[in-house]
């Protein structure tokens, strides 16, 4: 059994199929998606569209979330309301039927792997899709924000960086962002959004479990001109990001 994760896609059709185009060589079974998959970008129907064609499993990330919890801004603060226009045009492009689609998203997935082994999947963790696991979380705030779920794999976004850890008899993981890779700790604005996307791929066979992390060279001026193309506002906050402006 290989499981494909894919997390914090932010409406990047681009991304997306970059990495589906990656994925379809790596011979995957199954396909969870672990959240934020249409805010704060130019495709969002499309890229909802996409997964729910290929039948992933999807949980509900705190960006998507925003459609039902509008997010508040300083008004005073010009590129956050800039943000914040992003988002609602993002969240603007999705029909009432879609708005449900999104909202029945369950807080967690769970998925069955070789010799009673299990994969559990969500955005923050099981309890918040707010909660923030890094590898360096104490070990008793990490046992708070898993509470009594407990699974072979935990497996969850959110942090757009990818990570593996032990605790205790799990491996805690998190596959990184398709549509918004970060450079954590870096100084440069070139160095933010990254001309990779990734993910990563859990492979379950009989008593053996590996982890593959995943880093695909990612088309960022198609990124852009997609972009461009959509109507987005404001847009050019949104690709100064990827090409460091």
């Amino acid at each position: 059994m290989r499981i494909a994760l894919i997390s914090d896609l932010h409406a990047n059709l681009i991304a997306l199929e970059t990495v589906l185009a990656d994925i379809a060589r790596a011979h995957i079974d199954r396909i969870a998606c672990l959240g934020d998959i249409v805010c704060n970008g130019p495709q969002p129907r499309a890229v909802l569209r996409r997964l729910r064609e290929i039948g992933c499993a999807m949980v509900l990330g705190n960006a998507d979330e925003i459609l039902f919890k509008p997010p508040q801004f300083d008004p005073s603060d010009a590129r956050e309301r800039k943000v914040v226009e992003i988002i609602l045009w993002s969240l603007g492009q999705l029909t009432a039927d879609e708005t449900d689609i999104i909202r029945a998203f369950p807080l967690t997935t769970e998925i069955a792997l070789e010799h009673d082994a299990r994969l559990l999947g969500f955005h923050g963790s099981p309890r918040a899709n707010t909660h923030v696991i890094v590898a360096t979380t104490p070990d008793d705030e990490l046992a708070t924000m898993l509470g009594d779920q407990r699974a072979t794999v935990m497996a969850g976004g959110h942090t757009h960086t990818q990570m593996l850890r032990r605790f205790r008899s799990a491996l805690v993981i998190n596959p990184g962002s398709v549509g918004m890779p970060m450079e954590r700790g870096a100084t440069r604005a070139q160095d933010r959004r990254p001309p990779f996307s990734e993910y990563a791929i859990v492979d379950s066979r009989g008593d053996d479990l590996a982890v593959e992390f995943r880093r695909v060279p990612l088309d960022v001026g198609a990124v852009v001109r997609a972009a461009r193309e959509s109507g987005m506002p404001n847009v050019e906050v949104w690709a100064g990001e990827w090409i460091g402006q």
